[in-house]
């Protein structure tokens, strides 16, 4: 499939990996001219119309999915018998990758991610699309850190198809969730369920369920519980474990109703910096607890002590009602503080500079500083906001953090010098530092470079931001001589490749032969390209010759009168017919009042009469 070239536009450049159901490759997109991820279905799937169809469909309507943390379906295709899905191209590795080279993530980290991934799930539920397979594999990180969820469409039509298949099931029948494992129809907290599998994998670096077969794994996801996140990984704090039990609850309505609440409860854990209290408190002495009953007998209790009980009892009844009242101003002042919290408008900070934004933000009345993530951007200038979470018009608590986008400006990669590399090893050095060649390329002749090879580049060195274009100049070779191609027609073909070699052209020695009553036979009588045509140094000119009989043979008489002064003078007569110019007399006269001289000729001719190398009569027809 290397080289190979997909709808006329889609080239396939290299292998980056493959699965039960596809085989995955970088490509190009000749058109645009940007690097893609090609996608081909194995050729098991494309025997089977139906599943064809469906993916086309689903694919198409995935295609109109458009958020951040989603990689972009651009085209659908089919070709030869291919069925194929070209999307974004993003540079990174995918979340499984990295956890089996790092291990566990930092808490912070995971909730990162995780909430990032709900918000591509509730983007795309929101348009009635659930993914059914979201595993890390699936998780794209790029180099700047951000999340992208990937595979969609296809997952739908592959659940069932690949249950047979150990290999491919394997990958995915970790994050099934129960209701899939049954077989039964799945919804969007299938999706929350799978997500908090990779929540929880990301946190301990372990899968919560492990097994010898698929089949035993999908059992342990309907009957099991997985052992509690900090007992693999200590680090793990309790209102993370809550998020992840509560997002792999086995019925689906003890889980999130939608990705955005699981999101929100991950952000404010992010926000909160993830700090819970010691999950061992110490003894409390006044802990309410399970006192024996004393019991005594009726007759041993004296008047006495019943009137110290007596005082006792009012005692205990007083310092109750104080506690009551401290706990119930407690109480209220926690409402106050915790429950009854006023809400603002999120405002607009997109474009501002980071401490533009925190300004509007404090002015607006939200208390807490804002939680910034840097990236790179190609267009949006260094330490501006790219984009905010909540977005502008959302009701806020003013506790709320908030979360900005800001940019570290373009992300910038040399500019290597290609002067006099042959075009395609100029090209691939550029793209290798992450650049793209301008195309078309221009090109211009060189007497220095050969053919093929960069001339010139703009620019010639320094930096450019990611992604940018580099212009090269192409060598065409030297300038070309131009000559102007002289009449042949009536040469032989020996004058003619004479006339021509003065000019440094070749006569073609394929050589057409036609009956010609015109010229001679031996002469031109015709020439590719036509006299006067500008032809370059080196071209070659083909003529056809004649093969006779030519035009009949004729002879006049021609005369011319001289004054008879007594004079000597120098006659001298030009014939011009078919075989060309010709000198038919050359010599001197005196004493005469007219010289008459016979004129054999061929064709149409006419003669010129030059009397002491003075033309007294020019282009006397013959005829």
């Amino acid at each position: 499939m290397i080289g190979k070239l997909l709808g006329n536009r889609y080239e396939i450049v290299e292998q980056l990996g493959g699965g039960g159901m596809a085989i995955v490759y970088k490509g190009r997109d000749t058109i645009l001219n940007r690097l893609v991820t090609i996608k081909v279905l194995r050729s098991e799937f494309n025997s089977d119309e139906d599943f064809v169809k469906r993916f086309r469909r689903e694919a198409q309507a995935i295609a109109s999915l458009s958020h951040p943390n989603i990689v972009s379906i651009y085209d659908v295709g089919r070709v030869d018998e291919v069925d194929y899905l070209v999307m974004e191209y993003v540079e990174g590795d995918n979340l499984k990758n990295l956890i089996r080279l790092h291990g566990p993530l930092t808490p912070a980290r995971s909730a990162q991610i995780a909430r990032q991934i709900s918000d591509a799930l509730e983007h795309a539920h929101e348009n009635s699309i659930v993914h059914r397979d979201v595993k890390p594999q699936n998780i794209l990180i790029t180099r700047d850190g951000r999340a992208k969820l990937t595979d969609f469409g296809i997952a739908r039509e592959a659940t069932a198809a690949t249950l047979t298949q150990t290999d491919a099931v394997m990958g995915s029948v970790h994050y099934l969730s129960p209701e899939q494992a049954r077989g039964e129809n799945t919804g969007p907290r299938s999706d929350i369920y799978s997500l908090g599998v990779v929540l929880y994998e990301m946190a301990t670096g372990a899968l919560p369920f492990q097994g010898d077969t698929p089949v035993g794994v999908a059992l342990k996801h309907i009957q099991d519980e997985p052992p509690r996140p900090s007992l693999l990984n200590p680090a793990v704090p309790l209102s993370l474990e809550k998020v992840i039990a509560r997002a792999m609850t086995k019925s689906p309505s003890g889980r999130y109703e939608t990705a955005r609440q699981m999101a929100q409860e991950l952000e404010d854990i992010a926000g909160a910096g993830i700090k819970d209290p010691p999950r061992a408190e110490p003894d409390d002495e006044f802990a309410t607890r399970v006192i024996p009953t004393v019991h005594r007998a009726a007759g041993d209790i004296q008047p006495a002590e019943r009137d110290v009980r007596g005082r006792k009892r009012s005692k205990r009844w007083l310092w109750s009602a104080l506690i009551l009242l401290v706990l119930f101003a407690a109480g209220a002042a926690a409402f106050q503080f915790y429950f009854n919290i006023p809400e603002v408008t999120m405002p607009s900070v997109e474009g501002k500079t980071l401490d533009e934004a925190k300004s509007i933000l404090r002015r607006q009345g939200i208390k807490k500083d804002p939680q910034v993530f840097l990236n790179y951007h190609p267009s949006v200038p260094e330490n501006s906001v790219i984009s905010q979470k909540p977005a502008e018009g959302d009701k806020i608590k003013v506790n709320h953090t908030v979360i900005l986008y800001v940019s570290q400006g373009a992300e910038l990669r040399e500019v290597p010098s290609v002067i006099g590399h042959s075009f395609s090893n100029a090209k691939s050095m550029i793209e290798r530092n992450d650049l793209n060649v301008a195309m078309p390329y221009q090109e211009g002749y060189s007497n220095e470079y050969a053919e093929g090879v960069v001339m010139d580049q703009e620019p010639k060195g320094g930096k450019l931001a990611k992604g940018s274009q580099v212009i090269l100049h192409v060598s065409k070779g030297k300038q070309p001589v131009m000559h102007k191609l002289p009449d042949l027609t009536g040469l032989t073909l020996e004058k003619a490749k004479e006339e021509l070699l003065k000019l440094k052209l070749i006569l073609d020695e394929n050589v057409n032969r036609v009956r010609s009553s015109s010229y001679l036979s031996g002469q031109v009588t015709d020439q590719s390209p036509a006299k006067n045509t500008e032809v370059e140094e080196g071209s070659e000119v083909h003529v056809t010759v004649s093969d006779g009989p030519g035009p009949e043979k004729r002879t006049k008489n021609v005369t011319v009168p001289f004054n008879d002064d007594k004079k000597e003078h120098k006659l001298r007569i030009v014939l011009n017919d078919v075989r060309g110019a010709t000198e038919v007399f050359n010599g001197t006269v005196r004493n005469e009042k007219s010289v008459t001289k016979q004129i054999t000729y061929y064709g149409k001719a006419t003669v010129r009469v030059y009397v002491d190398e003075v033309l007294v009569d020019g282009d006397i027809p013959l005829d």
